[in-house]
């Protein structure tokens, strides 16, 4: 599995996926998009608006977090096979 995460230093939905993650052991690239010049550009592309965090699954993008509502844990969970 190919696996990318979209985030930013200043975002706290983006430090629950990457804490997610690393709890499973999940190998990911991330890109930030602060640092990475036109990243920000490239998720307003694809999911049309600015919302962080964005994963990339073997070229699928998935929005890991619900407005108001936060990471979903059940839904990644299943989504990569762990227990959550």
């Amino acid at each position: 599995m190919d696996l990318t995460l979209y985030s930013a230093s200043w975002c706290r939905d983006c430090r629950e996926a990457k804490k997610f993650l690393a709890k499973h052991s999940i190998p990911y690239t991330e890109i930030d998009i602060e640092a990475t010049p036109g990243a920000a550009d490239e998720v307003l592309a694809h999911v049309g608006k600015r919302a962080i965090p964005q994963f990339v699954v073997d070229g699928k993008w998935i929005q890991p977090y619900k407005p108001g509502r936060g990471f979903m844990h059940a839904e990644m969970s299943e989504l990569f096979g762990v227990a959550e």
